[in-house]
């Protein structure tokens, strides 16, 4: 029998061992490693480690070798419409209020049906684990369709439990909305890779008494306020018309503001809103592509990074953007923040790699989950190949990651240890 101190020198049994060319953990902030293995658990990071170190402390069942790739968190979509992927390209080139009013609410309200989320949310499903987004924030109707085509596709999840005051195929009020996402969530409880959300449309879209039932329950169940707000200057001067007041302000009074809201797009806001959200602890989804393509205008991104405010960065649906690609919003949030401010260090390559996973994680109260590579979280990951000779050279990863490479060098993506996505295929449909 071996003795203690000899059994402590035997090698520790490890599911996988992930040997990539770099190794960008988020945490710690600005750190690119090299010549690094990532060892993984029963779904979870056992620890990060020089390759010589992991070689002789861990007996791994499978060895992964990436040579001239770089491996990160995985990438959590902190806003999406995912059944949207079924209306790509189908109302392009409109205002917001156009595209809505005259072409998305009257498809909808024709089309969308439970196998209608269903398929599309599969198809975006796909499309953002061949991206290297591993986790995404769901709003949409019929959200027992979205989470069986999450849970088929084994993908991560944070779903909406919308909330709007028109009737739609879906539900016939605002309480009707509640009853039935409270209920799909209560089914979906034990769910490892399902969270749910209370998401309220937008200020223009829910009357004060639903915004007041909904503070009451996200107190209650300790879970996110998903809504959509100051995304055009017609929603603002609208809420002023009718409620004398900015929707922010409004929301404040409601009770909405605080570390649960996620506030989506948020382009316009004054100085004294940004440090009004910064101190309530609130969250930004930014979406620099569905903001540009409908007009609504430019975030002031770098005041709010300069104020401490969260942010996390989000696609909108494929009907807005055409693309579920974070590596677009990478790009585009890094470049808008330096032209916007005429800061050329505004929003550098690490900030922007941590807004798209730590950052959104933080906002769905799972960092102490996913959103970095510390020992003892889930081994949501992507690796991305750098080796390519139309991304040579490489002087810095990080900065490759946003400036240069895009979702066609992602090679593999893992969510909670399991391989969902390898060599542009999904593994499991």
């Amino acid at each position: 029998m071996n003795s203690p101190s000899e059994r402590q020198d035997l090698p520790q049994d490890v599911d996988l061992l992930i040997c990539p060319a770099w190794i960008i953990p988020i945490e710690p902030a600005g750190l690119t490693l090299a010549d690094h293995s990532l060892a993984v658990t029963d779904g979870s990071i056992v620890a990060l480690l020089p390759d010589v170190d992991a070689r002789q402390r861990f007996r791994p069942r499978q060895v992964i070798d990436l040579p001239g790739q770089v491996l990160l968190p995985g990438l959590v979509n902190l806003h999406t419409h995912a059944a949207m992927n079924l209306m790509r390209g189908f109302a392009d080139d409109l205002p917001l209020m156009r595209w809505l009013s005259e072409r998305i609410w009257p498809a909808e309200s024709r089309h969308a049906d439970a196998e209608f989320v269903r398929a599309g949310t599969l198809l975006a499903c796909a499309e953002m684990l061949r991206g290297g987004i591993t986790t995404y924030n769901d709003m949409y109707f019929f959200p027992e369709a979205a989470a069986a085509a999450t849970e088929r596709i084994g993908m991560r999840a944070v779903l909406g439990m919308i909330a709007i005051e028109f009737p739609t195929r879906y539900a016939a009020d605002a309480d009707d909305y509640l009853t039935k996402g409270l209920a799909v969530r209560d089914r979906h409880s034990a769910s490892p890779l399902l969270n749910f959300s209370l998401a309220p449309h937008a200020p223009y879209t829910v009357a004060d008494k639903t915004f007041d039932k909904i503070a009451t329950l996200a107190a209650q169940l300790e879970i996110p306020i998903h809504l959509h707000v100051h995304e055009t200057r017609h929603e603002i001067d609208e809420s002023v018309r009718l409620h004398g007041a900015r929707p922010i302000e409004r929301l404040r009074r409601l009770g909405i503001l605080g570390p649960q809201l996620i506030a989506v797009h948020a382009v316009h806001l004054d100085p004294g809103e940004i440090e009004l959200l910064a101190h309530e602890g609130c969250h930004v989804a930014h979406c620099p592509t569905s903001n540009m393509k409908l007009g609504s205008g430019i975030p002031p991104v770098a005041a709010m990074q300069a104020r401490g405010l969260n942010f996390g960065l989000g696609t909108d649906g494929a009907a807005s953007n055409n693309r579920l690609d974070l590596f677009h919003e990478m790009r585009h949030a890094a470049l808008l923040a330096k032209g916007a401010s005429r800061d050329a260090e505004a929003l550098d390559a690490h900030a922007v790699l941590s807004s798209a996973t730590l950052g959104g994680a933080r906002a769905l109260g799972l960092d102490a989950r996913i959103g970095s590579l510390l020992p003892g979280k889930a081994a949501d990951l992507c690796a991305v190949r750098l080796d390519e000779w139309l991304l040579q050279p490489c002087y810095d990863p990080a900065s490759h990651l946003v400036y240069v490479a895009g979702r066609e060098q992602v090679t593999h993506t893992w969510v909670e240890g399991a391989l969902a996505m390898c060599n542009a295929a999904p593994t499991r449909i």
